[in-house]
């Protein structure tokens, strides 16, 4: 794991497993921090017409974390896993979703993500994911890709919402 590393510039040349953990923490942490200093109505506050809300992009991102380093890696399906069947569906927030407890089964995932991969080089094949199978490398560019849009997604919201609140 690079946990021990603190910037981009720690990682330059280090092994390409190094790098991309090192991006892929960077990203979770990102979209987890969103949430930081929010109220739980802020959190929820829809400012787009799809159910995208930061409580959701932090509820979505457990999700991928699941799909592609459970459901991938392992083969079990999402219904076995606890997880929506669709991607849509993940943003969908209940009335037991507070700031506090998505924070927490976020980071929960992101670690077993990192404990599943451990195992694995990034040219090991991973067959369990609906697309087929694909390398590991793909699969943690395939999270950088999805994590970098949704924290992309995570800034704008945030920065809405606390323009809103200073303009009151």
């Amino acid at each position: 794991m690079a946990s021990h590393f603190h910037s981009m510039d720690d990682v330059i040349n280090e092994p390409e497993r190094v790098q991309f953990e090192f991006f892929l923490d960077e990203h979770r942490a990102t979209l987890n921090d969103c949430l930081d200093g929010l109220t739980e109505e802020q959190a929820r506050r829809r400012l787009v017409p799809s159910r995208t809300t930061l409580l959701g992009l932090v509820k979505h991102g457990t999700f991928v974390e699941k799909v592609w380093f459970d459901e991938a890696i392992t083969g079990r399906p999402r219904s076995e896993i606890g997880i929506p069947a669709t991607p849509d569906e993940s943003f969908i927030l209940d009335g037991g979703d507070t700031i506090d407890s998505v924070r927490s089964a976020h980071r929960e995932a992101c670690a077993k993500s990192r404990a599943a991969a451990c195992p694995f080089s990034l040219d090991d094949v991973v067959s369990g994911n609906r697309r087929g199978p694909v390398p590991l490398r793909w699969v943690y560019l395939h999270m950088l890709r999805e994590l970098a849009q949704h924290c992309g997604h995570a800034d704008i919201l945030r920065e809405q919402i606390l323009t809103e609140e200073s303009a009151d």
